[in-house]
């Protein structure tokens, strides 16, 4: 097999929290319809609609990921493709928060192996877009209990125990399986998470037509304030500046950001690894990458010089399987 860095059409989600924001980040939306997810990669089972991306360009346009994963594990995955049996082991998206989404917890480990429907979703947000004011909640208040969560459930004061921290565009925020959550109204992220599609409401702001999972939410809540995710390391400075900005049992998100025109050589240490460019441009061999593109660069891929404009920032995320 040729390889060579791999792009897939965006699956655009339908949400009723959504907006037309995307449309600023490269998305061809619909006309009328508000868009809360651009799944940039995604490797979901089958009976997940529309839940694997599809290659746009080049040679192997029109394949599926899971094809390519299924045809040539070890020259997409490499050294992981023993660990990673059941497809590729990322959900990359960007969320557009025209308004608050619902309160929500993910499986944590031991719920994911008594339910076998259920699977382990560890996620991280990285904030691009933020208007004045905006927020998201992370974890239950200290002292919280699942007696005290319960009842505000039925009293509809949810938000009430839960941790409000302010958010701005280039914030960090890790919420590992069992931190309940919501992402605030205005704002828009993107998000690194292992490829679950697993999700238990508790609250939804009065809307009445989607279904809340109180029961499965309050087995799967960790009830404790949510451990901080910790500052930006910048591993290389200069004009070229490497930030490590998270590191999880599955995965580790870079930014890679430079102040005058820059050229840095690709080697994927016999692992896969994704790009997402959130500012400037850039391009990889023949590959584009504007704002908004994801690129997947199989473990096989031969070494390539990414070039990068001036002024240009990027996520680089890297696949750990602890998990």
């Amino acid at each position: 097999m040729d390889y060579t860095p791999l792009t897939f059409a965006p699956i655009l989600k339908p949400k009723v929290w959504g907006g037309r924001r995307l449309e600023h980040w490269g998305k061809q939306l619909p006309a009328a319809v508000n868009i809360g997810e651009s799944w940039e990669l995604a490797d979901l089972p089958p009976e997940i609609e529309n839940g694997c991306s599809i290659v746009d360009e080049g040679t192997a346009a029109g394949t599926s990921l899971r094809r390519l994963v299924e045809q040539d594990p070890e020259g997409i995955l490499g050294r992981l493709s023993d660990s990673c049996r059941d497809g590729f082991p990322l959900l990359l998206k960007f969320l557009d928060a025209r308004e608050s989404l619902s309160v929500q917890v993910h499986p944590d480990a031991a719920y994911a192996r008594a339910n076998p429907g259920a699977h382990l979703k560890t996620e991280s947000w990285l904030g691009l877009e933020a208007e004045p004011g905006a927020v998201i909640y992370k974890g239950v208040r200290e002292g919280v209990t699942r007696e005290d969560f319960a009842s505000a459930i039925r009293e509809g004061s949810v938000i009430d125990q839960l941790v409000e921290v302010p958010v701005k565009a280039g914030d960090v925020h890790d919420l590992p399986s069992g931190t309940c959550h919501a992402l605030g109204g205005g704002v828009l992220v993107a998000e690194i998470q292992t490829p679950s599609d697993t999700t238990f409401r508790v609250f939804d702001w009065g809307r009445t037509d989607r279904e809340l999972h109180i029961e499965q939410a309050l087995e799967c809540i960790r009830f404790a304030p949510p451990d901080p995710t910790p500052e930006a390391v910048v591993i290389d400075s200069g004009d070229l500046r490497t930030s490590l900005l998270s590191k999880t049992p599955f995965y580790a998100v870079e930014r890679i950001e430079n102040d005058v025109k820059s050229t840095i050589p690709t080697a994927t240490d016999d692992a896969p690894e994704v790009l997402m460019m959130i500012d400037g441009k850039a391009s990889l061999g023949d590959t584009h990458l504007p704002p908004g593109r994801t690129v997947l660069l199989p473990a096989k891929l031969a070494p390539l010089e990414l070039q990068l404009d001036e002024g240009s920032s990027l996520l680089r995320i890297t696949v750990d399987h602890d998990g």
